[in-house]
């Protein structure tokens, strides 16, 4: 398949990704912008893990309160730069992971933040769960039962709200890819009436 500047184009357009970014996941693609959009996704992985030390000197935060009045968050989402930090498309997503952690209510934002204890209480948790199951499957069993609680309380394995194709972290890893600086959410508070 050719890669014209309209498609090039279409691929930018769809994922704000540099012109000569989304030149070369077209022709690792052959031209497909499905298999190009694979290519990229891949691709920001890379580069976040390449960034991930980097030290975070902006940011913005962002806000939101559900209609109700009844639930609401504050986000701080950071960046290198103040120049990535004023971007609309930066602003847009911590709005985004603030209005997800409205509604999916984290209680932490890393897995690294649950601690030994905190997986120790987990396990505890689903014990009875696998009491009655085969011996040779119960670590297994709990081991799954515990990974899939973390992905409910932890926001970087969430899977967004607006597009359960992906995770928070993945979109951190592709605002990373975007923006051509580490970006990664540093606070998170919620709060709810109830």
């Amino acid at each position: 398949m050719p890669i014209t500047a309209e498609t090039v184009k279409t691929l930018r357009d769809r994922t704000g990704i540099s012109v000569m970014e989304c030149k070369k996941a077209l022709e690792e693609a052959g031209g497909d912008i499905e298999k190009a959009l694979v290519v990229l996704s891949r691709r920001s992985a890379e580069i976040a893990r390449k960034k991930g030390e980097r030290a975070l000197g902006a940011g913005a935060v962002a806000s939101y309160v559900h209609s109700n009045a009844q639930i609401g968050t504050l986000v701080l989402l950071s960046c290198e730069t103040d120049f990535v930090s004023k971007n609309e498309d930066f602003a847009k997503l911590a709005y985004d992971i603030a209005m997800h952690a409205a509604a999916s209510r984290p209680q932490y934002i890393r897995r690294e933040e649950v601690g030994e204890a905190g997986l120790a209480a987990l396990r505890e948790m689903f014990l009875p769960d696998v009491q009655d199951k085969p011996e040779n499957l119960r670590e297994q069993i709990l081991t799954g039962k515990v990974g899939a609680r973390l992905k409910e309380i932890v926001l970087l394995d969430q899977l967004f709200i607006k597009d359960d194709s992906k995770t928070i972290a993945d979109l951190l890893s592709a605002a990373t890819q975007k923006f051509g600086e580490r970006v990664d959410v540093s606070q998170l508070a919620c709060f709810s009436v109830r």
